[in-house]
């Protein structure tokens, strides 16, 4: 097997590997770990930052960054519990109004990318704050409490076999299918590929590649819509205080997942598999009585050592 081969399958099953080490240590550790009720713990820990990560993981393979994404969710979770607690909305029309705020707000970033040709990383830098504050003003950083049960729904479990799984947990799910769906097996999902590889070579081949990037970001957008209304499901409450750490917790998915943070390069499912581990190790870590900042401290390991296999796996190839 040559040491391109080696690279890309250590790209591809790398993470699933790290997932059942992940399992199997702290199953020896703590034997509260294996039950059911803990693998639905699990589950709805991760579902909030499984579904940022999609539209992370799009940005990402488009050689790009977004640090907004969790201060968006935040804005779109508040617009939702205002407008259907305190402004008279109806429900469902107040959860569509919170989705066309995030995915506005994926739209003015890819604008701001592709017409005025600004860094991804600065964008979404001003956008990450300018959305902090929006979710400060209008929330006068109070939580949003009374909500209707629609906004909730999602945190309502039911039962596959013994364990208890959160009716998000299963959207996460089909939206990573989905999402797997349109990356390998339509011609927009393949020009994703394109434009990280190379954006020049993508233009000069015909494909339009500010359309792709925009797309990309409206999408990204639309995903952490979702995810404020997973987070308002398993919370219960509109938090303006939510979203803070998620821009790093997204990153760190996508990374320990096999997608290649100078684009062009991962499969969508490996951030799902990334995303399950940073909750198995902040679960088991819990379980073992560990603090939280040595939590921290082993997630910002992972982390190096993620990237570090990329650049190997991208010289070795």
């Amino acid at each position: 097997m040559t040491v391109q081969q080696q690279a890309r399958r250590l790209a591809t099953f790398g993470p699933f590997i790290a997932l059942l080490l992940a399992c199997l240590f702290f199953a020896a550790q703590s034997p509260r770990f294996l039950t059911p009720e803990n693998f639905s713990l699990i589950t709805q820990q991760v579902m909030v930052v499984g579904v940022l990560a999609i539209g992370q993981t799009l940005v990402i393979l488009t050689a790009g960054i977004d640090l907004s994404c969790g201060m968006v969710m935040a804005l779109g979770s508040m617009a939702m519990t205002l407008l259907a607690s305190r402004a008279g909305f109806a429900p469902a029309m107040a959860v569509a109004t919170g989705l066309g705020v995030t995915t506005l707000a994926g739209v003015v970033n890819g604008l701001l990318v592709t017409r005025i040709k600004l860094p991804p990383f600065i964008v979404t830098l001003g956008t990450m704050n300018i959305a902090f504050a929006l979710t400060q003003i209008i929330s006068k950083a109070q939580s949003v409490t009374d909500l209707p049960p629609l906004l909730t729904a999602l945190g309502n479990t039911l039962r596959v076999g013994v364990t208890p799984v959160a009716y998000g947990a299963l959207l996460m799910v089909m939206l990573y299918t989905l999402a797997w769906w349109l990356l390998r097996e339509t011609a927009g999902g393949r020009h994703v590929y394109a434009v990280g590889n190379n954006r020049e070579a993508a233009r000069l081949s015909g494909i339009n590649t500010e359309r792709v990037l925009l797309a990309v970001y409206a999408l990204a957008g639309l995903c952490y819509g979702v995810a404020a209304l997973l987070s308002v499901a398993r919370t219960g409450v509109g938090d303006p205080q939510a979203g803070q750490t998620e821009n790093l917790d997204t990153v760190t998915a996508v990374v320990l997942g096999g997608t290649s943070l100078f684009g062009g390069r991962g499969v969508i499912t490996g951030s799902l598999i990334g995303a399950l581990i940073v909750g198995v190790f902040r679960n088991g870590l819990t379980l073992m009585g560990v603090s939280s900042v040595y939590q921290i401290l082993v997630t910002g390991v992972l982390v190096i050592l993620a990237v570090a296999t990329d650049q190997w796996s991208r010289r070795a190839s």
